[in-house]
């Protein structure tokens, strides 16, 4: 059986090594000419914590991962006003939880890809014809590629989704926020935010910082927008909008890469009644965007992928293993992504009164148990979906 992955982010990648350690022949299509190098920290555990075990990735991604103390909420001045420590949090996720930037999980993943998998950087499809026993994709040189399956992991604007099941427009559910990821090096500000992961304490925008162990400083931004519609020049609009924060805010815009090195996008979720269509399949942000709100669309992403490689391995047919990964991992990520838009409140603040409420809870987490008991509504309701598949893979086996 043969695979195209349109995609080479953690969802593609995820899956691509799922599916060749499955006896798939796989190429993956990516339109950027290389790995990307901006992303956010994340906090990754759940599901996706259990899938990178089972594809034997996990040791690889606690030697990427970053030992985070606390996240320390700063006014403009650099004063505290609210400290929330990572032990608890870890310990709420049975220990099963990692700190981890977004390109060094792509990292892992690409890094534990067989020889046997076409990773091409650089190559745009143009066309797509869906058969109901096959797909051809014609790339933008010409060249056609005939597989049994082609699977969309283009990401929150996927094309492969345009051309398939719906404009955009349609199915974007935009969240009311836009974000932001880029990297710089100043060692008086790196040397300020070892070791934790600070955040302004700010309303309607907040940027936060921490240290990467290269001497670079990560940036994570996030601001309130009414218009979903994205700047043409992003970064001259986060010199202007974040500079008054304060404290190391001026530092940092100051080294604002320009718009084509720097990750600027909205907040949203992506809701489509239908995530297949004869031999085309849509995975991770592409079909079931949670948002940064939820805080666990990477861990999503490679959990998606596991479940999809999986549900193919074990059913009789393409269409029956695509029907069961639509089937199981639905209502999961429809969960995940209703447990983010309930968060949406406390998220960024949008007036001092939503500032002084998140100050207290800050304060409430203090207290002995909050801290898990909050980061376990959070992550919303456990599962032990791939733990059960593998089991049964390997019963099957």
């Amino acid at each position: 059986m043969k695979a195209i992955i349109c995609g080479a982010g953690i969802a593609g990648l995820a899956l691509a090594r799922a599916l060749a350690d499955r006896g798939w022949e796989v190429v993956v299509l990516e339109q950027a000419r290389g790995p990307r190098t901006q992303g956010y920290m994340i906090d990754f555990f759940g599901l996706g914590y259990d899938a990178a075990e089972v594809l034997g990735v996990l040791p690889r991604l606690q030697e990427l991962g970053y030992d985070v103390e606390a996240a320390v909420f700063v006014d403009a001045n650099g004063r505290s006003k609210g400290e929330i420590t990572y032990e608890d949090f870890v310990r709420g996720a049975g220990g099963r939880l990692l700190s981890i930037t977004r390109p060094d999980l792509e990292l892992a993943l690409r890094e534990s890809l067989p020889e046997a998998v076409d990773l091409r950087f650089g190559i745009a499809p143009v066309a797509i014809d869906n058969h109901p026993d096959g797909v051809r994709v014609t790339l933008a040189d010409g060249t056609e590629l005939a597989a049994d399956l082609l699977v969309g992991a283009d990401g929150i604007h996927s094309w492969v989704r345009a051309q398939v099941f719906a404009p955009e427009q349609e199915c974007l559910r935009y969240l009311g926020f836009h974000t932001a990821a880029y990297t710089f090096r100043d060692p008086a500000v790196h040397a300020r935010v070892q070791g934790k992961f600070w955040l302004t304490h700010s309303v309607d925008r907040q940027m936060g910082l921490y240290a990467l162990r290269d001497g670079q400083v990560a940036t994570f931004a996030v601001r309130c927008s009414a218009d979903p519609a994205l700047p043409d020049d992003p970064a001259a609009v986060l010199r202007a909008e974040y500079e008054s924060l304060g404290w190391l805010v001026p530092a940092a815009v100051a080294q604002c890469p320009p718009a084509g090195e720097l990750y600027y996008d909205q907040v949203a979720q992506i809701v489509l009644p239908r995530w297949h269509e004869r031999r085309v399949v849509l995975l991770g942000d592409a079909c079931y965007a949670v948002s940064l709100l939820a805080g666990q669309g990477a861990s999503l992403a490679v959990a998606g992928a596991f479940v999809l490689a999986e549900q193919l391995h074990q059913a009789e047919s393409v269409d029956e293993g695509l029907d069961g990964y639509e089937r199981l991992w639905r209502p999961i990520a429809e969960e995940k992504q209703r447990t983010a838009r309930k968060s949406v409140r406390w998220f960024l603040p949008q007036s001092r009164a939503g500032l002084a409420a998140r100050r207290a809870m800050l304060a409430l987490i203090r207290l002995p148990g909050m801290n898990k008991l909050i980061a376990k509504s959070l992550a919303g309701k456990p599962s032990a979906l791939v733990t059960e598949l593998h089991t049964v893979g390997r019963g099957q086996s």
